[in-house]
C-alpha cells in the first residue's frame, strides 16, 4: 500500500473527479429520465413515440459507443464541449437517463389509476396531476431500483477514465501500476476501496430513504 500513500494526492484528485462526475451525471440523468418517463405516459402520441425511441436506442447501445459518439462524433457537427470531463458527464447522463426513465415509468404505472382520475376530476391538467399527485407516489416506490442505477453509474465512470482521458480513479490505475509493478495488487485494492467509499454509503442512504418513504405509502 506504500504506492497508494506515496500517490495519495493524485488519488484524492481522481477520487474527487469521479465523485463530481457521478453526482453531476446522476442529477442530470434523473431530471432527463423523469422527463422522458412523462413523455412515455403522455396522452400525446409524438411524445410517447419519442420517449420509446430514445429508450430503445440508448438502452441497446453499449456505453462505450455512447462515449465515442459524444466525444468524437458530435464535434464533427460542430457540437463541442469545453473538456473531456463535461463530455463524459453528458455521455453518462444520456445513457443513464434511459434506465431512469423506465424505472420511473414503472413507478408511475404502479400508482392506482383512480389517483389520476381523481386529479382530473378536480380540474388538474395532465401535467399538474403528474407533478402533484402521481410522481411523488411513483418516486417512493422506485427508490431501490433508482439507487441501483446510481451505484451502477458510479462504476460506469471508469469508462471515462479508462478510455477517454478523464483524470479520474480509473485513469490513474494503469499509470500507477506501470510505475509500481511490485505493488499492483495494493494499488488496485486502494482504487477499489475509493470506489466503495462512494458506493457503500450510497447504498446505505438508499436503504434509509426506502425505509422512511415506505411509511408514507
Amino acid at each position: 500500500m506504500q504506492a497508494v500513500l506515496d500517490n495519495f494526492a493524485a488519488l484524492w484528485s481522481g477520487f474527487l473527479t469521479t465523485l463530481a462526475m457521478s453526482v453531476s451525471a446522476a442529477v442530470i440523468a434523473t431530471i432527463v429520465g423523469t422527463l422522458l418517463a412523462a413523455f412515455r405516459v403522455s396522452p400525446i402520441p409524438p411524445l410517447r413515440a419519442f420517449g420509446a425511441l430514445y429508450v430503445q436506442l440508448v438502452r441497446n447501445t453499449p456505453l462505450t459507443a455512447v462515449f465515442f459518439l459524444v466525444i468524437f462524433g458530435l464535434p464533427s457537427v460542430d457540437l463541442t464541449f469545453q473538456s473531456f470531463f463535461v463530455a463524459a458527464v453528458v455521455a453518462l447522463s444520456v445513457y443513464t437517463s434511459a434506465f431512469v426513465c423506465e424505472v420511473v415509468r414503472s413507478g408511475v404505472n404502479s400508482v392506482s389509476a383512480g389517483q389520476a382520475e381523481a386529479a382530473r376530476a378536480i380540474g388538474l391538467t395532465f401535467g399538474q396531476s403528474l407533478r402533484e399527485v402521481v410522481l411523488p407516489q411513483a418516486f417512493r416506490t422506485v427508490v431501490p431500483p433508482l439507487g441501483n442505477i446510481w451505484i451502477a453509474l458510479v462504476k460506469n465512470t471508469a469508462i471515462a477514465g479508462g478510455g477517454f482521458a478523464v483524470a479520474d480513479l480509473a485513469q490513474l490505475a494503469p499509470d500507477l501500476a506501470r510505475d509500481n509493478p511490485a505493488q499492483v495488487l495494493g494499488i488496485f485494492a486502494g482504487i477499489a476501496l475509493a470506489y466503495m467509499v462512494i458506493t457503500v454509503p450510497s447504498g446505505i442512504a438508499v436503504g434509509i430513504i426506502e425505509r422512511r418513504t415506505a411509511i408514507l405509502r
